[in-house]
């Protein structure tokens, strides 16, 4: 009897702990909005970021919470539904909901400052390159899958929230560095993103073949299962990254390089176009998308 009323009131923390957390953050977001758009009414807040933001939180509700969660415990297939869910679904939806921009907006001057001088780091601007981020997402499906470290992390809890944790920090990492509209002083050209999406796509379509073959594979799981996860990483990584190419390929804006005499001694608005944003603190890095 103390061992079943432990195990009811672990399953009950685990569902009662990310809902939490998830209402908590979805209410901070809706705070901030309020203070943005009381702040500038003019300038507003954007629904869709709202619901891109809103949407992203629900993917993961729907991760961490019954049904698919206990069906992650007990089967590979609701596991690879889980990492899918966690690591790029819901990842893109948060990051396209531009919660940097929101906060920048919503922040004191000096906290404004401060949070830009973060952003201009080294060490940010080391970590939000898109090949860190595709080391981070895509290398780190390879060490989970190839070595022991799966079946470590799934007979140990605190080793499986760590595990989600990873899927989803390094997912919006990845998300960020290729199509995030938020402030990314390192980001790379349109270009460029859309060759470590393309390495993104080859490498989620590599460890999944190579998943169904059974080759090199540590994943202690019946063969049905495996298989089957497999196919759920490849389709479902397969959209997913489509849909990451379609945010990306949204926000190109082609430069004109083009430079006539008129806009060339047009000062003001040259100055003008390097302002920092509405409503944000002076000196702080616009965002690279609307709001």
């Amino acid at each position: 009897m103390s061992e079943h009323g432990h195990a009811v009131g672990s399953g009950v923390l685990q569902v009662l702990l990310p809902g939490f957390v998830l209402a908590v953050a979805a209410g901070a977001y809706l705070l901030l909005a309020v203070r943005a758009r009381g702040r500038n009414p003019a300038r507003g807040w954007s629904p869709r970021r709202t619901a891109a933001f809103l949407t992203g939180i629900l993917l993961l509700g729907v991760a961490l919470l019954p049904p698919v969660a206990p069906f992650a415990h007990a089967d590979f297939r609701g596991h690879m539904t889980q990492h899918m869910l966690i690591g790029m679904y819901a990842p893109l939806a948060l990051v396209l909901g531009a919660p940097l921009t929101l906060l920048l907006r919503t922040l004191p001057t000096a906290r404004g400052r401060q949070l830009t001088v973060v952003l201009h780091s080294r060490p940010a601007r080391a970590l939000a390159h898109p090949a860190i981020a595709l080391l981070l997402s895509s290398g780190g499906l390879a060490v989970l899958y190839f070595t022991p470290l799966y079946n470590a992390a799934t007979g140990n809890t605190v080793a499986h929230w760590l595990l989600h944790a990873h899927f989803l920090l390094s997912g919006c990492l990845f998300a960020y560095a290729i199509s995030g509209p938020d402030p990314a002083p390192s980001r790379p050209g349109v270009r460029a993103r859309l060759v470590y999406l393309g390495v993104a796509i080859a490498a989620h379509a590599v460890i999944s073949q190579l998943m169904y073959g059974g080759f090199w594979v540590d994943i202690r799981a019946p063969v049905d299962q495996v298989q089957a996860g497999a196919e759920i990483m490849y389709y479902g990584g397969d959209f997913a990254e489509l849909l990451l190419a379609a945010a990306l390929v949204s926000t190109w804006r082609p430069r004109d390089r083009r430079v006539t005499p008129r806009s060339a001694g047009a000062p003001g608005r040259a100055a003008a176009r390097s302002a920092p944003f509405p409503g944000s603190p002076a000196g702080v890095l616009h965002p690279g998308g609307g709001s």
